[in-house]
């Protein structure tokens, strides 16, 4: 990627920030953060009436390099490049975006990888499970950092968009419009499995340790690879794998071995070894268990409708036609819940085959309604 010629609508270079903070962090669990950072990125500019901030919130794998290249070098871009920047859905030339990395993630905010001031050596499993709440917590405090007393928007995808319910929830006066894209406001049953399966692909690798792998300089590569197939089967549909491999071989010919022979067999494969170059089986194992734990309605008796009482926002809630993680019908109760609750919800199915991955794809008519709804936004604050 050569700055010169990057495209007019592209971010370009931007470089993370960290905000430390030394405050003691009280924790769901009861446990506590004696003090932790957070990595975020920033796009745009905040303007003077600081009206004009939105917050993304990323999802399981993801973190704060939503868009933008880190250098010149860098071959691939944020993962939600497609979407932020200069006269993009997103638009960073009139609005203040702030990308934030989870703590309990493993780019750059306190997690699993940091040095425990106690111990003087990774945490490691010792890092504390955090859920949903924690992390929105954590996101008002850096907003306090930032001058943000209001989000003009929040937004995110699946996991990403658990946050934003959950904002409307803990913060209802500091968020104007929550975009909720992708989600579900609990888990279903069968996710729950998947996750616990990916957590034993791990935790059952013979170099896990219990955990304690950094001190043998190795890791579970081989667990948290079949963790991240597992996943990733689960993002995408069948007609998008069968458009995309089919029964395609490698070589044109069965070899009668159990080698990546299929195409999709191979596929599969290299998805999971970049994934391990990237990501920490800790952070892993935490994250989904950030996802299962999830379920607001779990204070309310189970009465959604009635935990999103205290919500003001006004909301954009997007499903895709082809996402059987979390399903059409998934948004569809959050709308219903809205609803009973007298909010005001938007809601549009998105027809896609990408599955639950559609989120992060430059689908049109997605990226349609995420700008006529932030032009909507833009005009109301009188942003030009």
């Amino acid at each position: 990627m050569q700055e010169s010629t990057r495209p007019v609508d592209d971010i370009g270079l931007v470089e993370p920030k960290t905000k430390h903070f030394s405050e003691t962090l009280a924790l769901a669990s009861g446990s506590e953060l004696h003090g932790f950072d957070i990595v975020y990125e920033t796009y745009g500019e905040l303007n003077k009436e600081c009206s004009n901030a939105i917050l993304i919130c990323h999802a399981l794998s993801g973190n704060h390099h939503a868009a933008g290249y880190h250098s010149t070098q860098d071959k691939k871009s944020g993962w939600w490049n497609n979407v932020i920047g200069p006269n993009k859905a997103i638009d960073t030339n009139r609005f203040f975006v702030v990308s934030p990395n989870n703590i309990g993630g493993c780019s750059g905010s306190t997690g699993p990888l940091t040095i425990d001031p106690v111990t003087n050596s990774p945490y490691g499993p010792d890092f504390p499970l955090v859920t949903v709440k924690d992390w929105v917590k954590t996101q008002a405090m850096l907003a306090d950092k930032l001058g943000i007393d209001v989000w003009s928007v929040i937004i995110g995808g699946s996991l990403g968009g658990m946050q934003c319910l959950e904002w409307s929830i803990s913060y209802p006066h500091r968020v104007k419009h929550a975009f909720i894209i992708a989600a579900a406001a609990k888990l279903s049953t069968q996710n729950i499995a998947f996750n616990e399966v990916a957590r034993q692909a791990i935790r059952t690798d013979q170099n896990f340790n219990g955990g304690h792998y950094y001190e043998s300089n190795s890791k579970p590569e081989l667990g948290l690879m079949l963790a991240r197939m597992l996943g990733h089967i689960t993002y995408l549909s069948d007609d998008a794998l069968d458009e995309k491999f089919g029964r395609d071989l490698r070589d044109g010919e069965i070899k009668f071995g159990y080698e990546a022979e299929f195409q999709i067999e191979s596929y599969l494969r290299y998805q999971a070894k970049t994934f391990v170059e990237r990501f920490d089986a800790n952070s892993y194992l935490l994250l989904t268990k950030v996802l299962d734990y999830f379920d607001p309605a779990g204070d309310t008796r189970g009465s959604l409708s009635k935990a999103m009482a205290p919500a003001t926002a006004k909301f954009l809630i997007i499903s895709f036609s082809s996402d059987w993680r979390f399903s059409p019908e998934c948004s569809q109760e959050m709308v219903s819940a809205l609803l009973d609750a007298n909010k005001r919800v938007s809601y549009i199915e998105i027809q896609s085959a990408q599955g639950h991955d559609s989120f992060l794809m430059p689908i049109p008519r997605y990226h349609q309604v995420l700008k006529t709804a932030l032009d909507r936004i833009a005009k109301e604050l009188g942003l030009s």
